[in-house]
């Protein structure tokens, strides 16, 4: 079983779920006792989070890259960042380690063209909907379509996942507008959802909507343990 090294806490909230689904999945694979070979670094968001929303994102990448280096020593075999929005500075992480970073939007979007879709809506932070690292991924190298909200339901996505999800609040009239979102997203073509923040799968599940809604959290962890146990 190769060693998979997470770079959590971006928020911690999600963070406990990859620990969950990764053991999970190793146990329902191996079976008896078996569990997934870890190792965490969890970081403090709150400095993550100011340098995001100042736009500092060179200076976040050699950050990250610094604490991907502590991963590599402690006897990591791959890297899991359990974000999605810091997937933005994976070119940078991996020109200092040496080991695979198992990127979450390739992650998803082989689930995407195993189940033959080929337009989807992406629902996440800011920087994920708006800015081209993810979006372009997922249509460069699977000829996927993303779609996302206009720009009133995207200022509504990215505060309710800082400003709720990632301080662990759940608040009913913040699903009942993410729905709503999910709704107009397919009623603009979109087949599936991607849930591209590992928050969102706090508030919204699949038994809440009949559109498809492909859950970057439990994917990316999924993938991992592939990964792991191949």
């Amino acid at each position: 079983m190769k060693r998979i090294g997470i770079l959590g806490g971006m928020s911690w909230e999600s963070t406990q779920l990859y620990y969950q689904l990764m053991n999970g999945a190793v146990r329902e694979q191996l079976g008896g006792l078996h569990s997934a070979e870890l190792i965490l670094y969890s970081v403090d968001f709150d400095q993550i989070e100011k340098m995001q929303h100042r736009g500092d994102w060179a200076a976040l990448g050699l950050l990250l890259a610094s604490y991907a280096e502590k991963l590599v020593a402690a006897g990591a075999d791959g890297l899991v960042i359990a974000t999605n929005t810091m997937h933005k500075v994976v070119p940078t992480i991996q020109r200092h380690i040496d080991i695979p970073v198992l990127h979450i939007a390739d992650c998803t979007g082989q689930v995407i063209e195993d189940r033959g879709l080929k337009r989807v809506g992406l629902l996440g932070t800011k920087f994920t909907m708006e800015d081209a690292f993810y979006k372009d991924r997922l249509s460069d190298q699977f000829g996927i379509e993303v779609l996302v909200p206009d720009a009133s339901a995207r200022h509504t996505v990215h505060d309710i996942i800082y400003q709720e999800l990632c301080l662990g609040k759940i608040n009913a009239a913040s699903k009942a507008q993410f729905l709503n979102i999910i709704q107009q997203l397919s009623d603009n073509g979109a087949e599936a959802v991607i849930l591209g923040c590992t928050e969102i799968g706090l508030l919204v599940q699949q038994t809440d909507t009949q559109i498809p809604l492909l859950d970057t959290t439990v994917i990316h962890a999924q993938q991992a343990v592939k990964w792991a146990l191949s």
